[in-house]
């Protein structure tokens, strides 16, 4: 554990080494070079104000994931007769018809994934802005594995859309999306947002003796 330790502490970075990387297209250039030159996005050693937008989209996110389990995900309209179910309520009439894996499908990517994204992220930021010396590569690796199923939470949008536009059949029966699906579909962009607002650079600032100018404000 000692030795683990004491290699941490001299593990350099790339701002030790006077580098600076695009956020974007993750090339490295000498540092204090203003632009990459292969995608013309700015380069900043640190992005002092990722937290503060990391929160804000956050808080936007879990506002609309709220009335997005309150309300019906899809209205069926049948012989004038119209009945919706939630996300949650929608799968567990699956379930009761048999369709176990279409429902466990459902609970995972629209239940699952969006609440492990949100406790994710926060703790990122959270680890960041104290200064957590929990491990810095399996940080990485979760901010890296939330960035790359974040668009996958869009199942549930994507399977409103289809049977709205394939199930029309004039006054017999209709399937139209809820007022559930709209905010569903702003919740995964906002978390989205916060996500890619995240520097993960900034986990490993927790190595370093801790400075004024290198802990970013929230």
């Amino acid at each position: 554990m000692a030795e683990a330790q004491s290699q941490s502490a001299h593990m350099l970075t790339a701002r030790d080494l006077g580098l600076v990387a695009c956020t974007q297209c993750t090339r490295v250039w000498p540092g204090g070079t203003e632009r990459c030159a292969r995608c013309g996005a700015p380069l900043v050693s640190r992005d002092s104000s990722s937290l503060s937008r990391v929160w804000a989209w956050w808080t936007v996110g879990l506002i609309c994931y709220i009335p997005a389990n309150l309300y019906p995900m899809l209205k069926t309209t049948l012989l004038a007769k119209t009945s919706g179910d939630t996300i949650v309520g929608g799968a567990v009439a699956l379930a009761m018809h048999g369709s176990f894996g279409v429902a466990l499908v459902i609970l995972i990517a629209s239940v699952a994934i969006p609440v492990g994204k949100f406790a994710a992220v926060a703790y990122l930021a959270l680890s960041v802005k104290h200064r957590w010396k929990t491990d810095h590569l399996k940080r990485t690796q979760l901010y890296e594995v939330v960035e790359f199923i974040g668009r996958w939470s869009m199942i549930d949008v994507f399977v409103v859309a289809v049977l709205s536009a394939l199930v029309q059949l004039s006054v017999v029966v209709s399937i139209n999306p809820g007022p559930a699906a709209i905010n569903f579909a702003l919740s995964v962009i906002f978390t989205m947002f916060s996500a890619r607002s995240f520097d993960s650079r900034l986990i490993w600032d927790s190595l370093e003796p801790p400075t004024d100018d290198k802990v970013p404000p929230t």
